[in-house]
């Protein structure tokens, strides 16, 4: 290799990328989607087309993250990931690689919570088409702690991601202008 070739950065693969922002943009839908259900039915108290075609989007959506979330942990547990960025510190490769699987664990278990919270509640129908299987029968008792869980966690996936991004834009790509963002956006490149 000649002076002037570079190493290739060590970058996700297409296929991993590719659930990576797939995810990344059914959570920007979902988001919304779900604090506007709330607010009109919650405390607008509004039950009209609209909000059922909220909460049949946000059931639907919420299967669909769940699904391939799973895909995407099957993805990388058979074909890995690249190697650490070279010039992060331990603490930084240990942040990372916790924020990584909660946010893992998180996409998971938040919409395992919303269906289990569908099933307690009876409100298993989507857009008048089908019915999701129910988790558990009917309780409502049991139903508002896991309301409760699936709205707060859902509250800690918004702000693990919104760590995630910050770190990888602010710390990563402007201040220190190494190579992590372009493990997920090849055209990012190294600054420095």
């Amino acid at each position: 290799m000649d002076s002037n070739s570079q190493v290739p950065e060590a970058t996700y693969s297409t296929g991993a990328r590719h659930f990576h922002w797939w995810t990344v943009a059914l959570l920007a839908i979902q988001v919304p989607v779900g604090l506007y259900m709330a607010y009109r039915g919650n405390v607008q108290n509004i039950w009209d087309g609209l909000t059922n075609t909220l909460y049949s989007s946000h059931k639907t959506l919420g299967l669909v993250i769940l699904l391939l979330v799973l895909a995407r942990l099957a993805y990388r547990l058979v074909h890995g990931a690249p190697a650490d960025e070279p010039t992060i510190t331990w603490w930084q490769k240990a942040a990372s690689h916790a924020t990584h699987w909660s946010l893992y664990l998180l996409l998971i278990v938040v919409p395992i919570l919303g269906w289990l919270g569908i099933s307690l509640y009876g409100a298993r129908e989507v857009f008048g088409l089908f019915t999701i299987p129910a988790l558990a029968p009917q309780n409502m008792e049991a139903y508002e702690p896991v309301r409760l869980a699936h709205r707060y966690l859902a509250y800690l996936t918004v702000a693990l991601a919104a760590m995630h991004v910050g770190a990888a834009v602010v710390l990563h790509w402007i201040i220190r202008g190494d190579g992590v963002l372009a493990r997920m956006l090849p055209w990012a490149g190294k600054r420095r």
